[in-house]
């Protein structure tokens, strides 16, 4: 099969038609609770060891069918679907740092985020450094023991300034820490900020269980997702993609 285009991916992505009646268009499946085969269908459904739907609350058909679009359009792994942008910033970020921790962001931000990062995440114990957007350096020199990501927009709100990704991509990766992105005016129509060649797998420094930074510690860390997608997989040398792209509406 010919490797599908941003058109066919946006319209087809992660559905298939309904095998029933043939429908093309995804079903908005309004249901809360779904049907188990038998009781240990459902003991192995919560146990998480096989696929299915348990809730809403936690999947959902139809969302299932965004999330899986909106990873396809990014490129990345997978997707998590949630109410809204910030919702989204938040998963991600909340994801790898904890308490005392530090994510080192680009000043040039849309409003509600810089009041998300100035306001809100110190209230969790999360520290959050502005450096000049259009400087590097600025983040490689804010870069402490406790930083846990470096954050950007793709295209800078208000001012449509765009980072150096490549230099960024670097610095977080020597650092060892993720890229986080936000992807939201540029989604599936600028750079694909997960497939693109700067965020392709990359050795990463040598770290003893003492010195790894904790969000390192888990062996897969869900993307979120509004989808925001990306992956936080890691291997003992490797880390497959450090950067999760926040994309939708705010």
């Amino acid at each position: 099969m010919a490797k599908q285009g941003l058109s066919t991916l946006s319209l087809h992505a992660g559905q298939k038609a309904d095998p029933t009646t043939g429908a093309r268009a995804v079903p908005i499946y309004q249901t809360t609770s779904y049907v188990f085969k038998s009781t240990e269908h459902a003991a192995n459904l919560f146990a998480l060891k096989e696929f299915g739907n348990i809730y809403t609350r936690l999947m959902n058909p139809t969302t299932d069918v965004f999330e899986q679009r909106i990873a396809a359009i990014e490129g990345g792994t997978g997707a998590l679907a949630v109410a809204s942008g910030q919702s989204a910033i938040t998963y991600a970020l909340l994801s790898i740092t904890r308490l005392g921790d530090e994510i080192v962001s680009a000043n040039n931000l849309y409003g509600g985020t810089y009041q998300l990062f100035n306001n809100t995440l110190p209230k969790l114990g999360r520290t959050v450094k502005f450096v000049d957007s259009g400087n590097p350096d600025a983040f490689k020199r804010a870069i402490t023991p406790k930083t846990r990501a470096i954050y950007a927009e793709t295209i800078g709100n208000p001012k449509l300034d765009v980072p150096d990704f490549e230099a960024l991509a670097k610095i977080a990766h020597d650092a060892g820490i993720p890229f986080v992105v936000d992807n939201t005016v540029g989604v599936g129509l600028v750079k694909r900020s997960i497939s693109a060649p700067i965020f392709s797998r990359i050795p990463r420094p040598s770290t003893s269980a003492a010195t790894a930074p904790r969000w390192a510690a888990s062996s897969s860390t869900p993307a979120a997702s509004n989808g925001t997608t990306g992956s936080f997989r890691n291997s003992p040398s490797r880390i497959q993609a450090t950067t999760a792209s926040c994309t939708g509406t705010r």
